[in-house]
């Protein structure tokens, strides 16, 4: 009986409730994850193709529509109209574009009657420097359906039992909520990855063994968690129909796939995105981080902007092919990757990243022993309207000191703003100190980490290894 009622939620959610959701927000998932299907398996030279065709309509947008790449365009010399080829040359020609461009050029950037609309979206703020800007409904149709595509290299089918232990700026009392709907209508069980104490966790563990998944998809730090918990409390994971443990939003240590191999007896796949550029790769079963190449043209720089040779690691910079709303076009989004000329070990035409560094976030501890993963506080600090770049630094459990670039729309109640939804996500107890500086310097290693903590976690739930 149960077997016949989960397979029965699972037509109903792949067939039913996720196509209707999709078709109601007047979003093209299911078409797009229609053709994604048919051009992974084109070859390197007619998915390249694929791009330039993209990349022409993305441009004619942007000259048509957004003032400020329009006078770019110009400057550089090219001719949008319908008898011109564009090449990969041609883009070169155009200046990157960085992450203060889009935020002081927004409303000179947004086409605000794209097809579907242009809705107001904050990126995750994990770098350090807050971004608000416009997104359509033709980028969330390539994140969904570029992650469906993906799932389902891993045998992951739409409407599959899925576990999300994740976040979300919502006030913490919405959250059954959420989950109640997941659960119910998109099968998909939400755990809060900022509410981490060690009952929280026992309960999380249960919940997923009664959920029985077909995969876990979550912050890498906040999983490994996770797993190390359930080995040290000697429950077994190894669930029956778990295929795949999907990390994302931070780099994946070896030491965390160790753990959550072992513990969960299934491989872990990898996810690249950000929210200002949305879902860009996946790891493949072959271990292979393959582009989402129909959605994102990948160029690795170095400082000056050069093209990096085959094996070196530089700058991820990427044109969004969906990004019609606001246009990222050439865009520098601070994460570090390897440029390689590998090709996909499958046979698809996608292209390969060699490896993704990327930064990590840690887990920021309260008083009252809860475990909040860094987006907790950094979801804080991103919605406030002034903040240039910050870093929050926990120096005891109720000390934090916080670093704070300031842009033109700074104003006197912004810290009164992040002092009070901090409290709120910490609670009042903590001593909260706002220190405005010019520049945040890196680490020594030369990575910038925005969120760090040094508050031990406590011995029952570290996760041994180096990172």
């Amino acid at each position: 009986m149960k077997s016949s009622l989960k397979t029965g939620r699972k037509i109903f959610s792949r067939h039913l409730v996720f196509p209707i959701h999709e078709s109601l927000v007047h979003r093209p998932t299911f078409s797009y994850l229609k053709e994604l299907e048919k051009t992974q398996w084109f070859s390197r030279d007619e998915i390249e193709t694929y791009q330039m065709d993209k990349l022409k309509t993305l441009l004619q947008v942007a000259h048509d529509h957004c003032p400020w790449h329009k006078e770019r365009i110009q400057e550089a010399g090219l001719v949008i109209d319908r008898k011109n080829v564009i090449t990969y040359s041609d883009l070169e020609q155009l200046p990157l574009m960085k992450k203060e461009d889009a935020q002081k050029n927004r409303d000179a950037m947004v086409w605000k009657k794209v097809p579907g609309g242009a809705y107001l979206y904050n990126t995750g703020g994990s770098s350090g420097k807050p971004l608000i800007f416009y997104y359509g409904r033709q980028r969330q149709a390539s994140d969904t359906a570029g992650r469906f595509r993906a799932h389902r290299w891993w045998g992951v089918e739409v409407g599959d039992p899925e576990v999300w232990l994740w976040g979300a700026p919502v006030e913490l009392n919405k959250t059954d909520n959420i989950k109640a709907v997941r659960d119910r209508f998109l099968n998909q069980l939400f755990l809060n990855a900022f509410e981490m104490t060690l009952e929280k966790i026992d309960s999380y563990i249960q919940a997923i063994c009664s959920f029985k998944p077909v995969c876990i998809y979550g912050y890498a730090t906040s999983l490994a968690l996770l797993a190390a918990r359930a080995r040290d409390q000697k429950v077994d994971m190894k669930l029956p129909g778990l295929k795949v443990i999907f990390s994302t939003g931070e780099p994946t240590y070896p030491h965390q796939r160790k753990t959550l191999e072992e513990v969960f007896g299934v491989p872990v796949a990898c996810e690249f995105g950000s929210r200002d550029i949305g879902f860009t790769a996946h790891e493949s079963p072959n271990g292979q981080m393959l582009l989402l190449s129909e959605s994102h043209i990948l160029e690795v720089l170095d400082q000056q902007g050069v093209p990096v040779a085959s094996g070196q690691i530089g700058e991820a910079v990427i044109t969004g092919l969906c990004s019609q709303a606001q246009p990222f076009i050439r865009y520098k989004t601070g994460d570090m990757v390897k440029y390689t000329e590998e090709t996909c070990r499958e046979g698809r035409g996608l292209h390969v990243i060699g490896q993704v560094a990327g930064r990590s976030t840690d887990f920021v501890v309260a008083p009252d022993g809860r475990i909040m993963h860094a987006l907790a506080v950094i979801y804080v600090l991103r919605a406030t309207e002034g903040v240039g770049e910050f870093k929050f630094i926990q120096h005891k459990i109720d000390e934090v000191e916080i670093l704070i670039v300031r842009n033109r729309n700074w104003n006197g109640n912004a810290g009164e703003k992040i002092i009070s939804g901090l409290h709120a996500r910490m609670g009042d107890s903590v001593s909260i100190n706002i220190r405005f500086v010019d520049k945040i310097p890196a680490e020594a290693s030369g990575k910038h980490r925005y969120v760090v903590s040094h508050v031990p976690l406590p011995a029952e739930l570290s996760v041994t290894g180096q990172q």
